[in-house]
């Protein structure tokens, strides 16, 4: 699948801590049905085989979609799995290895706290980067919140998009206008929501107008 900035603007980045009810499978439809964009598969407590298979199934459904599945860290899966793309943090495999493996048409993403590792990520391949925690991080405990004088220093220093991420809500996002992000990554904001479907349609009316 082509990279486009638009496919950042509503972000849907999974935990399976509010499945509850629902399976990981039936949350994610919810959320492609009320608007999300893109969709990143992080599981990190799962071993190799439940998310292979957890794997496996997001694809099928984001492929109905037509929305990107981008899988966190595993390339060996992404591949194998045909995913859209690969995500990789700072204490993950380099960006530049990563790319030599996956080739130039699937999307990377990198995560980026800082301009030089903003610009790092870019020389090496990145198609876009995601920076936070700009609010803190429900999921990371130890997440830094990032200033919005920090993330709109990383916008303005690559010419690839960046998109936000780390305790974003309906409350908060209007606080990144201005910020040159060109979307916003929520996990929480989306997946411990009452009901996701119509979350993710108030998200995307809300990201809509900071990226205009």
């Amino acid at each position: 699948m082509r990279f486009s900035e638009e496919q950042l603007r509503l972000y849907a980045v999974t935990d399976r801590t509010w499945t509850g009810k629902q399976t990981l499978c039936e949350q994610v439809e919810a959320a492609l049905r009320g608007g999300a964009t893109m969709v990143q598969l992080r599981e990190k407590e799962l071993d190799d085989a439940a998310f292979l298979e957890e794997a496996v199934r997001l694809k099928a459904l984001c492929t109905r979609y037509r929305v990107p599945l981008i899988i966190n860290d595993r390339v060996e899966i992404a591949l194998k799995i045909g995913a859209d793309g690969v995500h990789v943090g700072q204490d993950d495999m380099s960006a530049g290895d990563v790319r030599t493996m996956i080739g130039p048409d699937m999307i990377l993403g990198v995560t980026a706290k800082t301009v030089i590792q903003a610009r790092a990520a870019r020389s090496a391949g990145a198609d876009y980067l995601g920076s936070g925690a700009v609010f803190g991080s429900a999921t990371k405990q130890n997440a830094l919140p990032m200033t919005m004088e920090r993330l709109r220093e990383i916008c303005q220093s690559v010419d690839i998009p960046v998109t936000a991420i780390g305790g974003i809500n309906r409350s908060n996002l209007s606080q990144l206008a201005g910020t040159g992000v060109r979307g916003v990554a929520v996990v929480s904001g989306i997946f411990a929501a009452r009901d996701i479907e119509e979350e993710c349609r108030l998200l995307r009316t809300l990201v809509e107008t900071i990226v205009r």
